[in-house]
């Protein structure tokens, strides 16, 4: 029987330029993407994006990928490919450190030896030694000094000040990037943009007008702006509005129903998570107002908040 070699990289990575894009998925982050192709391009130097959990570190990746597969960089980019690891579940399946080391030390080997490939490590402080454990920043220091490695780490500020800055030498390596939260109008921007992306992934459609849906869209991100939101549980735009949005698409899809309409963002907002209970209180009545002739016209049922 011939000895097949088991990629490890095949294993636990995910080749972000063969994933299959609806929309741009990182639509109002072109300036971040520039940044990103700017230190990919400079020798010796990778890519490290620092930002609040979730206002589209990973999506900024994807829109880099997206670029790549459709020729949108520069030629030196051209035909490269980004692939995603999952250090969080490389070291929980590893039996032990050395376990860990090992598959780690084979990963950045591969990586290393196939060429025009982009490393991609979200939650980079991992890779830092922070309790006497395997200290994998260490593995990957070589490879980036020598070039055969280009990188692109994520993290969020509290994570970068607390453990990426204790290793100067691994920081070295990185180029920081900061990544702000999106503005309201932007937050917009990105929800409309997604609606396609989340309309083929579950199966319902928006059918209402693009000005009528932009509506939906402004109200969702003025219920959930800065001071409305639970201290420390929810995320940030656009990732706190996506899951209202996708909440009233799975309503729809509960419902038996192909349209999401009024009735199914009343109960996505009725049953969010992520604001003060009397915010919910006071937006839930500024929906009733605002979407009057929605309510009145799709006859919906106001007792029933899903």
């Amino acid at each position: 029987m011939e000895n097949e070699f088991l990629s490890l990289i095949d294993v636990y990575g995910d080749n972000l330029t063969a994933k299959e894009y609806i929309t741009d998925p990182a639509i109002a982050r072109d300036d971040e993407i520039k940044q990103c192709i700017l230190t990919l391009l400079t020798p010796e130097k990778s890519a490290l994006l620092v930002g609040k959990a979730g206002i589209g570190k990973t999506a900024i990746v994807e829109g880099l990928a997206y670029r790549i597969q459709n020729g949108m960089v520069p030629d030196a980019l051209k035909g490269w490919t980004v692939i995603k690891i999952n250090v969080a579940s490389l070291i929980g399946t590893a039996t032990n450190e050395n376990d860990t080391q090992s598959k780690l030390d084979v990963i950045i080997r591969e990586i290393a030896n196939r060429e025009n490939t982009i490393l991609f490590i979200d939650e980079t402080h991992l890779l830092v030694n922070r309790s006497g454990g395997v200290d994998f920043a260490n593995l990957l220091k070589p490879s980036l000094d020598r070039g055969q490695i280009k990188m692109i780490g994520a993290t969020t500020n509290e994570e970068y000040e607390t453990y990426i800055l204790r290793d100067r030498a691994f920081l070295r390596r990185f180029q920081k990037i900061e990544v702000l939260e999106a503005d309201k109008p932007t937050t917009v921007k990105i929800l409309m943009g997604t609606i396609p992306k989340l309309e083929k992934q579950i199966g319902v459609k928006i059918n209402y007008q693009p000005f009528q849906t932009e509506k939906f869209m402004k109200f969702i991100v003025e219920m959930t702006d800065e001071y409305k939101r639970i201290y420390e549980v929810s995320s940030r735009y656009p990732d706190i509005c996506l899951t209202i949005v996708s909440n009233a698409f799975t309503y729809a899809l509960y419902d038996n129903e192909k349209v999401v309409s009024a009735k199914h963002f009343y109960k996505a907002i009725c049953n969010a998570k992520s604001v003060y209970d009397d915010v919910k209180v006071k937006e839930i009545e500024r929906f009733k107002e605002e979407f009057a002739d929605f309510i009145v016209s799709e006859n919906v049922n106001l007792n029933d908040r899903g």
